[in-house]
């Protein structure tokens, strides 16, 4: 598990903006309600993702105890002794638990971070820190209940592709889910305001819970930065690689960062979810015709394991972009050239 980029400089950056614009916010209870209600919910689902890429949910099922608790379980680990934390510092992108921070990245500008793999729980749990005693109860918790949101998503953006709900259904409940638990300082005078630069992240979905403000997405229709309101007991929630693969270019993967808050260290807790290590993802045959021809190669977590460790000396070439078929048979609206081009500028991966 890696993070793989290299920062991009200030003049390829998307504008400043200093207001952020309204955001899609679902109410994810509704999808449970009478047909007519759930068509409504899944439509609102799937414009936000051709549209924007991200989302809020409300009404998830998530106890907001169960989120505090998982934030208190991060930040508590993070004021760990840097000796008891650095157990788990390791180059070797597949283990299972994986601490670092700031520099050896290229990405990471100011943050400290944990990252394990949570699904199966059962499979995963007995490698993550024992300290502090409440980490593997709180955030075992959480990794499950945020998991069951994920597979809800899933459900509602098949269904909103055309595909079914039951669409590849068996490979999702089947598949991995990585959380990226974060630490970034408290932003001051004389360091950087950047605590992560800016990537999009490999998976089909992932749901981010935080302790305060920070994040900034790249808004598609005006290409400018957009910083992401922190709605009370909501979880903001982006499409990845995968899904813009899955779409076959229908939906697109969110170039996001992190910015430091002035006012207080932020923890961020990214639940990313996909398929299972070595299942391939392909462009889904149903939305693939002469018309609209595949354009992504197919790849799987491990492949993209194998990107990072094969690129550490190439870090302006994306993941995504390796899978593009730039063939003739691709075409693209000129607005999509446009974002293409953006993407390939901008887009670093993180996972």
């Amino acid at each position: 598990m890696s993070d793989s980029s290299r920062t991009v400089p200030p003049e390829l950056l998307p504008s400043e903006d200093l207001h952020p614009l309204p955001m899609p916010v679902i109410n994810l209870g509704h999808l449970s309600l009478d047909s007519a209600t759930r068509y409504r919910v899944v439509d609102d689902v799937a414009k936000a993702c051709r549209d924007l890429g991200y989302f809020q949910v409300i009404n998830h099922g998530i106890s907001q105890s169960v989120m505090d608790c998982a934030l208190e379980a991060a930040s508590d680990f993070f004021k760990l002794p840097n000796e008891t934390k650095e157990k788990f510092a390791s180059e070797d992108l597949r283990r299972p638990v994986r601490y670092d921070t700031s520099s050896k990245d290229s990405i990471s500008m100011s943050r400290a971070f944990l990252k394990h793999y949570a699904h199966p729980l059962s499979e995963w749990i007995q490698y993550w820190p024992q300290q502090p005693p409440i980490y593997r109860k709180y955030m075992g918790k959480y990794a499950s209940e945020v998991r069951m949101v994920a597979l809800q998503l899933m459900e509602a953006i098949v269904e909103g592709l055309g595909l079914g709900k039951e669409y590849l259904n068996e490979k999702f409940h089947e598949g991995s889910q990585l959380l990226s638990v974060n630490c970034y300082a408290k932003a001051s005078q004389s360091a950087t305001t950047i605590g992560l630069a800016p990537h999009s992240d490999y998976g089909f979905l992932t749901i981010l819970l935080t302790s305060c403000g920070g994040l900034e997405v790249v808004d598609p229709s005006s290409n400018i930065w957009t910083r992401v309101q922190q709605l009370p007991h909501a979880l903001h929630v982006q499409i990845g690689d995968h899904m813009e693969v899955l779409s076959n270019g229908r939906m697109k993967t969110v170039v996001h960062r992190a910015l430091l808050n002035p006012e207080e260290a932020r923890i961020s807790i990214a639940s990313i979810h996909g398929f299972a290590l070595h299942e391939k993802v392909t462009c889904a045959k149903e939305l693939v015709d002469e018309e609209n021809p595949p354009k992504y190669k197919e790849s799987s977590f491990s492949d993209f394991l194998d990107h990072l460790t094969a690129n550490m000396d190439n870090k302006h070439r994306n993941f995504l972009e390796s899978l593009r078929m730039l063939t003739g048979a691709m075409v693209f609206e000129k607005e999509d050239r446009a974002m293409v081009h953006h993407h390939m500028l901008k887009s670093k991966v993180s996972v």
